[in-house]
């Protein structure tokens, strides 16, 4: 799947075989906020068990976001990044636009995502705070990629 966004520059596709699974790894593991210290194993799975966008620029990934899904009931959002040099250009809300109405992810009970510091920009594809948040349990280990 391919999809051209507002900005006719940016694509988003599906297609594994784009993916610059070097330039993923080095985000995650040496930028990002949530998964620094990831092994590239761990990174190279993730994507093999997940349906994955990347979002490209005249051929070039500059973003990249992936969805835990059963297809059928379940969801979870993860790794949504735009690489620094290109933010603020409205990439990461065209990236989750396609996302959000990908084919394969209409029907879906519950969608869910981890941010600590991007709830505006969700809250603009209907994500908000559990409504039932007793009912919501995690076992969380936020350091065990530095073990």
């Amino acid at each position: 799947m391919i999809s051209t966004t507002n900005d006719s520059s940016f694509q988003v596709s599906t297609d594994r075989t784009r993916l610059d699974v070097p330039m993923i790894y080095r985000f995650l593991s040496e930028n990002s906020t949530w998964a620094v210290g990831i092994s590239r194993t761990t990174v190279e799975r993730s994507i093999e068990n997940s349906l994955c966008f990347g979002g490209y620029l005249d051929g070039r990934q500059v973003a990249f976001a992936r969805v835990v899904t059963d297809y059928a009931t379940f969801a979870n959002l993860a790794d949504v990044f735009v690489v620094p040099e290109y933010r603020g250009r409205g990439y990461a809300k065209q990236l989750i636009r396609v996302v959000m109405e990908h084919p394969s992810l209409q029907g879906i009970r519950r969608f869910t995502l981890f941010t600590s510091d991007s709830h505006s920009l969700y809250a603009r594809f209907g994500f908000a705070p559990p409504q039932q948040p007793d009912s919501v349990m995690e076992r969380y280990s936020p350091n065990i990629y530095l073990s």
